[in-house]
């Protein structure tokens, strides 16, 4: 087995209301940033043993699938690389 660290990053769909993100975004308007767009995100680093990345992947993507995301409201991606 091999120590991988997966990092799911979790963000609300398209169209979905952000209030977290639109106040900082008013915010960073009010200091004079441009913007066309923010979303916020919650990320998650999971360290884990698997057989491979692609096993790692899996399995925090099920992680995502059953708790850190909820699929009507939220996108997911997942990233995974080995732990050094």
């Amino acid at each position: 087995m091999t120590g991988y660290t997966a990092t799911v990053t979790v963000r609300l769909k398209h169209g979905v209301l952000d209030p977290e993100a639109e106040t900082t975004q008013r915010a960073l308007e009010r200091l004079g940033f441009e913007l066309d767009d923010l979303r916020s995100a919650d990320r998650f680093e999971i360290d884990l043993d698997a057989a491979d990345a692609d096993e790692a992947g899996e399995r925090a993507g099920e992680m995502a699938d059953r708790l850190l995301a909820n699929p009507t409201i939220h996108d997911y991606e997942v990233e995974v690389a080995e732990r050094e």
